[in-house]
């Protein structure tokens, strides 16, 4: 082996050692002033403008189903899900389609914002005495903010 090949061979092997930096990409939404990020391996797709259809005895947070493509989705709105106040729908208003272990499902959001790739090495549990129900962790964003992370497994066990 050529002293230039020993180099560049351990060049390589030095890159290789280093820990793989694992991302998932999440799609972050806002809700009741919260940033709230949902991976994207459960987003199936945004929806705006769409009549829901009322059911009768249902909890105050299931807003009813829509008919999407012939399949019948159950709409939660996630801010009374959160036990947070309910507000008038608007034009950023939207109903992100989920898919949660073959559960398709819609929750009602204020606003989409972003697509973001976060390394999962950042995220943080949530702190005990603050804990939401719906919430399975969180990691600070650069502008000063900090996003939620949605725990969907969860979200379904308990709709």
């Amino acid at each position: 082996m050529s002293a230039a090949t020993l180099e560049n061979t351990t060049v390589l092997g030095a890159l290789d050692a280093e820990a793989p930096v694992s991302t998932e990409r999440f799609l972050t939404f806002s809700s009741n002033g919260l940033n709230i990020g949902v991976s994207t391996n459960y987003v199936i797709e945004i929806i705006t403008n769409h009549s829901i259809t009322m059911l009768p005895l249902v909890p105050d947070y299931v807003k009813g189903i829509i008919n999407l493509r012939g399949q019948i989705i159950p709409i939660i709105d996630i801010r009374l899900r959160m036990g947070k106040p309910s507000i008038d729908y608007t034009s950023s208003t939207c109903i992100i389609v989920l898919n949660i272990d073959s559960v398709q499902i819609g929750i009602v959001v204020d606003a989409v914002q972003q697509v973001m790739d976060i390394d999962q090495s950042q995220i943080s549990p949530v702190p005990v005495e603050n804990q939401q129900e719906l919430i399975n962790g969180m990691v600070s964003s650069g502008d000063r903010s900090v996003i939620l992370f949605l725990d969907c497994e969860q979200l379904v066990q308990t709709y």
